[in-house]
């Protein structure tokens, strides 16, 4: 039986996070505003023939599998990577020893801001709304975040963490993906995450927390010209 996280993306948007997806023919993606991942039940280039049809012009659709496809009709492909998918059933590190809050709707722009500014992965307009994110901020700035995105059967992805290049170094990424992943396995869940296979550093850092390398899927980026 297929495990659930050898198709994270459809088996989110099958289950637990259907209300966020968008349709075409056999095809499910995130909504733009959530994020741009879309997936077959297969991954196979014919079930992904109308995969344009869910990319508005100029826009990026990414997909994670085994297999890499042609770009389907419409699309060109812009980039491939190696990704690592990890996953932790035990923790280690301090609790943070640091005050953060809960982020909220009213933090959206900061978040979005954020994100933008350090480039932890995908972050859409509305990616804070697919799960709970943890905040840390200084002289009233957000300057640290981390949460949740994707949620595949039991298994909760801790994905948005990242740091202001001015304060780094203070162990607010590692504080707030513990906070995150405990909160997780509270519910009853085990918390999951990706990350590109040549970020040595960061693995370094989730393996210091309890995270394994389950597999390595890569990651496809197909675009559909503006014009």
């Amino acid at each position: 039986m297929e495990h659930p996280l050898d198709r994270p993306v459809w088996n989110a948007l099958t289950g637990r996070q259907a209300a966020f997806a968008e349709k075409a023919g056999d095809i499910l993606r995130f909504g733009a505003a959530f994020g741009p991942f879309a997936a077959t039940v297969d991954g196979t280039a014919e079930s992904l023939s109308h995969l344009a049809d869910l990319v508005p012009a100029g826009g990026q659709i990414i997909l994670q599998q085994a297999e890499t496809i042609p770009p389907p009709p419409g699309l060109m492909l812009r980039r491939t990577a190696l990704t690592v998918q990890m996953v932790a059933d035990r923790f280690a590190g301090e609790p943070a020893g640091f005050d953060y809050d809960v982020l909220t709707p009213a933090d959206a722009a900061e978040m979005l801001d954020l994100a933008r500014l350090t480039k932890p992965g995908p972050f859409a307009q509305r990616t804070r709304e697919l799960g709970r994110f943890l905040g840390v901020r200084r002289d009233g700035r957000l300057v640290a975040m981390a949460g949740e995105r994707m949620k595949p059967g039991s298994f909760t992805e801790i994905s948005g963490v990242c740091t202001h290049p001015d304060h780094r170094g203070q162990g607010y990424a590692a504080g707030l993906m513990r906070d995150v992943a405990l909160a997780i396995v509270a519910r009853g869940e085990t918390p999951f995450l990706h990350a590109f296979a040549d970020n040595l550093g960061a693995i370094a850092l989730y393996e210091k927390l309890g995270f394994v390398t389950r597999w390595r899927p890569t990651l496809t980026v197909f675009e559909r010209p503006a014009g």
